[in-house]
């Protein structure tokens, strides 16, 4: 995948990365994680999920620095996957704020609950009993084999 680098610096220890170079050059200059976002994709029309992207700076970061993924996770399963793509955790942020606006702290208790019993669940039925057991075999990307188009 040939795209363009975008790094940024939050409060000098964590970087936001896109793509390997990025986490390359973050961890040279001493970044101490990695969040991989899109920063919401509100700016630019068309800019890949995170997730998309997160198990390619993972690699690149090669176990030096934890790699976090910003954005899109709503269910359990999407935590699930990160995970599964080598994130070292993810962070939350519409869904908990959806849920502050409608019943405040309750409300971020129970999609905060509701996201690790699903969690729980998806671990449970992919037969994993901790989070050390959740690997790259349990998940089937696009990107992983190559779509066959019909022959018209």
């Amino acid at each position: 995948m040939q795209l363009h680098v975008f790094v940024f610096i939050f409060s000098g220890k964590f970087y936001f990365a896109m793509f390997n170079n990025a986490a390359k050059l973050a961890i040279e200059a001493g970044a101490a994680g990695i969040i991989v976002s899109n920063h919401g994709a509100r700016q630019l029309d068309y800019v890949p999920a995170a997730i998309m992207a997160l198990e390619e700076v993972v690699k690149a970061a090669q176990g030096k620095v934890p790699v976090f993924l910003d954005g899109g996770v709503r269910r359990g399963t999407d935590v699930f996957k990160a995970l599964a793509l080598g994130a070292s955790g993810v962070f939350i942020g519409r869904p908990v704020v959806f849920a502050l606006a409608v019943d405040g702290e309750a409300g971020v208790r129970k999609v905060l609950q509701m996201l690790h019993d699903e969690l729980e669940l998806t671990m449970a039925l992919s037969g994993c009993r901790s989070l050390k057991e959740i690997t790259r075999n349990h998940v089937v990307a696009d990107w992983d084999h190559p779509q066959v188009l019909p022959r018209l």
